[in-house]
């Protein structure tokens, strides 16, 4: 009976050598997975990092100037625009913002966001009537800013400001609510929060 020759047992050199088509796209697989874990991770580090390397870090408590104490008569309730110190180029006009501004007496003022405190749309003063008035769903509050009536639980939300050199300035950047930074800086909370 003839018996099959038996076959050389290969060579480890060269089958080391070698490498599996499974292996070769499992190789290239981990390297387009990186690649494209690179794309995604760099606008992510570069969001995190920019608060840092542009340099605005406090741009939320900075002070704005509204204007004069002569411009705002006592006993009356202006509306004022100041430009929010926390903006990107592309942000325009839209970083203009607007206030209203009650003189009450002396150096006393009451500085509001002119943002409703249901929804945050725009609030306007009716001298006639003493109100604010919110025109999206009815919200009115009294010449102080306390909540007169209509969906809001509140009253308006107000801007520390402080006088000087003849100048009102108000702490711009991040709208005045209950939980925001300026209340836990000062350790009071706003009227509008009680």
């Amino acid at each position: 009976m003839a018996t099959k020759p038996a076959l050389a047992p290969p060579n480890n050199a060269t089958t080391d050598a070698m490498i599996s088509r499974r292996g070769f796209f499992m190789k290239l697989g981990i390297v387009f997975n990186g690649l494209a874990a690179a794309v995604v991770a760099v606008p992510i580090v570069g969001f995190l990092v920019s608060a840092i390397t542009r340099g605005r870090g406090n741009g939320y408590l900075s002070w704005v100037q509204l204007g004069k104490v002569a411009d705002f008569p006592q006993g009356e309730t202006r509306l004022a625009t100041f430009r929010n110190p926390y903006v990107m180029p592309t942000d325009g006009t839209t970083a203009d913002t607007a206030c209203w501004v009650r003189h009450v007496a002396g150096e006393q003022f009451q500085v509001f966001a002119i943002n409703c405190a249901h929804l945050g749309c725009p609030v306007r003063w009716f001298p006639q009537s003493g109100l604010f008035m919110c025109p999206c769903h009815g919200g009115a509050y009294y010449r102080d800013g306390t909540r007169a009536s209509g969906p809001p639980e509140r009253g308006l939300f107000e801007y520390p400001y402080k006088i000087e050199n003849g100048l009102i300035t108000i702490q711009a950047g991040e709208l005045p609510t209950p939980g925001a930074a300026i209340a836990e800086l000062t350790g009071e909370k706003p009227p509008c929060a009680s």
